[in-house]
């Protein structure tokens, strides 16, 4: 589905690479995340796997075609959602789906039920100038999907969206995967990537410094911790032990003993926590 072999990029005013030495492959049907910092580069690579950045050096291959040499036919396959979606701003929400859905040879999907899927079917006729960033986040969303492609490409698809139209997004993600869908995800939001990717890249400087699922990285990186709770005089402590030393800790003994524990549970390490442990980076 694609291929990434050894690839890097230079913008003209850059000193240095912004992408520095990619290789990966995605497989068909899986949900790919590209994860990591502003500026780490996911979004550019995505520019580069959409043919937007065609400057790139060593090889790109998307559905079977070099990008750098990719033809108008490349986008009949593929629906690209970017973080900052752009719009005619006089026209309607079903106006602007109108004509993109023109640009394509094959049939679009139904434009007013995508819209009601996203919760924008009452707004179809409002200017898209009048939206807020989330009903422009949804509505690009929506363009994606329109003329049904092989592959998607979406950047940081749940930004600024409440709570409730981010878990309709992530639903529809899923429910486009169980369509046999190929889906590239940017993000810097871990916990999406957690519920989505099958697999993830962590990006950081142009690089990526480790790629697996998001289940393989939790057990074999980072130990789970135990946080207990105990009565210390008239207050109550809390103490946080790796689990595999909790039976030597003194403390957790000494607490067992004079029966003053209050509550125990298990602190699971996140991505997040992966992340920063093999990187050395935050998120933000």
């Amino acid at each position: 589905m694609i291929s990434v072999d050894n690839v890097f990029l230079k913008y003209p005013a850059a000193k240095e690479d912004t992408i520095n030495g990619i290789s990966f492959s995605v497989r068909e049907g899986e949900i790919f995340g590209f994860l990591g910092p502003s500026g780490a580069g996911k979004s550019t690579l995505q520019k580069i796997l959409t043919g937007v950045l065609r400057g790139y050096r060593g090889s790109v291959s998307v559905l079977g075609t070099e990008v750098k040499h990719r033809d108008n036919t490349f986008y009949e396959n593929i629906g690209v959602d970017f973080e900052f979606p752009n719009f005619y701003g006089k026209c309607s929400a079903i106006e602007n789906l109108n004509f993109f859905s023109s640009l394509y040879n094959r049939k679009p999907l139904p434009a007013m039920e995508l819209l009601e899927k996203v919760g924008l079917k009452e707004d179809a006729e409002k200017r898209v100038s009048d939206y807020s960033k989330g009903m422009k986040m949804r509505l690009g969303f929506v363009r994606a999907l329109l003329h049904n492609p092989k592959l998607l490409f979406l950047d940081e698809p749940t930004s600024g969206l409440d709570p409730s139209s981010a878990r309709t997004m992530k639903n529809m993600i899923l429910e486009e995967k169980q369509k046999g869908k190929t889906i590239i995800l940017t993000t810097h939001n871990m916990h999406d990537a957690e519920e989505l990717c099958d697999r993830v890249a962590f990006v950081v400087e142009g690089k990526v410094k480790a790629m697996d699922t998001p289940e393989a990285f939790r057990m074999q990186t980072v130990d789970t911790k135990v946080l207990f709770a105990y009565k210390d005089g008239d207050d109550i402590s809390e103490r946080t032990t790796p689990l595999r030393d909790l039976n030597a800790d003194s403390v957790f003994q000494k607490v067992l003993k004079e029966g003053t524990l209050q509550s125990i549970h298990t602190k699971e390490q996140t991505l997040e926590d992966v992340f920063i442990s093999l990187t050395g980076r935050c998120l933000t």
